[in-house]
């Protein structure tokens, strides 16, 4: 492959983002069981970062596709990177803080912040479609964390702030990689990502690194792994479908959650969450046929 996109093929998109769904609830599952053990949110990020570039950078090598780590916008990916690694630490932050269906029910408001960004720092114009999944998004969360009604187990409002700065961040890299992804390669992108901020984690990690044993360093070298290979499932998936076409498989991602949080940590999600959970994920469906819907009037007005 050269990078360019592939041809279509809905089912092995839908197939391979379901995927990643899992991975990324895998990964939280590790991170958060890591932190319980004493792994520092430093530690895991240098190590998830530090894992992408090694198995990016040994794969393309090993098939002779070195040429597609190539940049011509070397500044745009730094704050890309930036940006990115500001949103890792509060998403790490959410699965140490919350429970883990709380933090990835909180993630799923990501369409909901691309839309206020949209209308913020853009000027869009938001229309009465998506005003209503505006207000259906956190309506939703509200219903899921009950904060005037008494927190319950597990959550606090330190890591509700945390849960939400962390979709606030993904939406702002959503604008940042429709950018990039005009003049560079995907897989360009996220090497870039990884290999800018190693290296800034890596002068944090004195300060916080400490022994552990075998089990702590088997969980953090797992969650490096499945980390990368959940970067490039979610590359993979947008060379052979829309985004819009595959959203519905990310929220898969809370039914994991949900059974990581059962088995793994002994937590079963509440009764709230499976109330709130469809208003935020169907806020995002809405934003997303509304997005297409937008799409394909401006492409029969020649706009």
């Amino acid at each position: 492959m050269d990078g360019t996109i592939a041809r279509p093929r809905p089912l092995l998109a839908l197939f391979v983002r379901l995927l990643a769904a899992f991975a990324l609830a895998t990964m939280g599952m590790m991170v958060k069981l890591a932190g319980e053990r004493g792994a520092h949110l430093v530690e895991l990020i240098f190590w998830r970062q530090a894992l992408t570039v090694l198995l990016l950078g040994a794969g393309l090598a090993l098939t002779g596709r070195l040429a597609m780590l190539k940049t011509r916008r070397l500044g745009a990916q730094a704050r890309r990177a930036f940006n990115g690694l500001f949103g890792m630490i509060f998403t790490y932050g959410a699965v140490l803080l919350l429970p883990l269906a709380e933090a990835t029910t909180l993630g799923f408001t990501a369409p909901v912040f691309a839309v206020l960004i949209g209308m913020v720092l853009f000027g869009e114009r938001i229309g009465p479609y998506r005003w209503s999944a505006v207000v259906m998004g956190f309506a939703g969360v509200l219903v899921v964390m009950q904060p005037f009604a008494g927190l319950h187990e597990g959550v606090t409002l330190a890591g509700i702030a945390v849960g939400l700065v962390a979709p606030f961040m993904v939406a702002v890299i959503s604008h940042q990689l429709q950018d990039l992804n005009i003049t560079e390669n995907p897989w360009s992108i996220v090497f870039w990502f990884a290999a800018l901020t190693t290296p800034v984690a890596a002068l944090a990690l004195p300060f916080v690194i400490a022994p552990h044993d075998p089990v702590t360093w088997a969980l953090i070298l797992g969650m490096g792994l499945v980390g990368a290979a959940a970067q490039m499932l979610l590359t993979t998936s947008l060379r052979f479908g829309s985004a819009a076409v595959i959203l519905l498989m990310d929220y898969t991602a809370l039914l994991w959650a949900s059974f990581y949080g059962y088995y793994v940590f002994d937590r079963a999600a509440p009764a709230s969450l499976w109330f709130g959970a469809p208003l935020i994920i169907g806020a995002g469906l809405l934003i997303a046929w509304r997005e297409r819907q937008l799409a394909r009037s401006r492409v029969h007005s020649g706009g």
